[in-house]
């Protein structure tokens, strides 16, 4: 058996897997940890591997792989992944942003060592990356990118064939890059930055900044309100001018997007977005193009499952 294991800043999933099978099972989920000491994420990650064993009524000592999708940034110590994540660690931005903790890390790798032999741990971006690149819209593609836009933003890359991880394994971070000068204080990002991408449009960003849930500020746009119209092209403007610097950075063919904010309005945003590419430079932006993740609102559990495919 295989644990597929899927980190976010809102929620933490296990499913499990038989071998040679991309079939899912068991599925356990909880809202991720965020109290108590900065092992909290590891312990449930255990705990909910212990509760999928139970549901399929298999012995946790089947369990040779573990495979690891986790929101990040990684800080590595002792050669094991902690989790530096701004979702996740209160202590990175401090009491303003409102985390319940005052981590600057959480443990993760660590562990799961103690009780599997084979473990992988992989940015969700990275995993998911290598899911659509499997089995989804990146399938073929040498040169693409996955982005989520969900609670937080995340990005996955793949040059020339070749999946970009960087010395930590935080390759593809450019959620936390800055495209706008928007510095106002509820832009306050949970790594400390103020205004950059993910401060600026993540789920968990607007409805500090707008005071209204995302579901209900897109819904107001798409029955077209006028201030929720002009709301969300600034936030497609903010992410928009993210996916054109990857694409003339890194002269991609295609981008694959999914997260709960762009999934649930891929309909409403998928054409804002390709406008903030089209026209724009041709000789590195013509044909580049942005779909929606072939592996659809299930790009997370089959994130995980790559990493031992």
């Amino acid at each position: 058996m295989k644990a597929c294991v899927d980190i976010g800043g809102t929620k933490v999933a296990v499913s499990l897997a038989e071998p040679g099978s991309q079939k899912l099972i068991a599925r356990q989920a909880e809202p991720t940890a965020k109290t108590g000491r900065n092992d909290a994420v590891a312990r449930q990650v255990l705990h909910l591997i212990d509760a999928a064993c139970a549901e399929a009524g298999v012995d946790v000592s089947s369990i040779d792989g573990v495979g690891v999708s986790s929101t990040g940034p990684f800080v590595l110590q002792g050669g094991c992944v902690e989790l530096a994540t701004p979702n996740i660690c209160g202590g990175l931005a401090g009491p303003a942003r409102g985390l319940p903790n005052d981590w600057m890390t959480a443990v993760l790798e660590a562990p799961l060592r103690e009780r599997f032999q084979r473990v992988r741990v992989e940015n969700d971006a990275v995993a998911a990356l290598e899911a659509e690149r499997h089995w989804g819209a990146l399938k073929g593609i040498d040169d693409c990118a996955y982005v989520t836009w969900s609670t937080g933003v995340g990005v996955g890359l793949c040059v020339g064939g070749h999946v970009l991880r960087g010395k930590n394994g935080n390759a593809g971070h450019v959620g936390h890059s800055f495209v706008s000068d928007d510095d106002n204080e509820h832009a306050l990002c949970g790594c400390g930055n103020i205004g950059d991408v993910e401060g600026l449009v993540a789920g968990n960003a607007l409805e500090r900044r707008f005071s209204q849930p995302a579901a209900d500020l897109f819904a107001a746009a798409v029955a077209g309100d006028a201030k929720a119209l002009a709301t969300t092209d600034a936030l497609c403007r903010v992410m928009g001018r993210m996916l054109y610097n990857l694409v003339v950075t890194l002269d991609l063919q295609r981008i694959s997007l999914g997260g709960s904010v762009f999934w649930h309005n891929r309909e409403f945003l998928l054409a804002r977005l390709q406008a903030q590419l089209d026209g724009k430079l041709p000789a590195l932006t013509k044909g580049a193009t942005l779909v929606a993740a072939g592996l659809g609102d299930k790009v997370g559990d089959y994130a995980a499952l790559a990493l031992l495919d």
